[in-house]
């Protein structure tokens, strides 16, 4: 094979994977009957949580360590991106029995 012709090649295929991201997660995490559900969830940085309030009441996610606060109103939705990799404890602040864990890897 010609040499510029595998430097073409070479070049697509480095042109192929700079485009095609890598696979992301989308995590659901429901909050219902004052529970967090699942209340541990193991992910990766990159994921994607789509936090779901299905009470009649607002509902908060919060970060014990300041890294997330997500604040629901009732019967909403919203989504965050799991930004740095480790084990982050998280409760409600409206209803502090309400604990999950999240376990991020890299």
């Amino acid at each position: 094979m010609e040499p510029g012709r595998l430097l073409a090649i070479a070049r697509a295929i480095a042109f192929v994977a700079m485009i095609v991201p890598a696979r992301a997660e989308t995590v659901q995490i429901t909050m219902e009957n004052l529970e967090f559900a699942p209340a541990d969830v193991a992910l990766k940085v990159g994921d994607t949580v789509e936090w779901i309030n299905k009470d009649v009441f607002a509902h908060t996610a919060t970060a014990r360590g300041g890294d997330f606060d997500v604040n629901l109103p009732a019967k909403k939705s919203a989504t965050s991106i799991v930004k740095k990799a480790g084990i982050v404890e998280y409760y409600c602040r409206f209803h502090p029995n309400m604990k999950a864990v999240l376990r991020i890897a890299p």
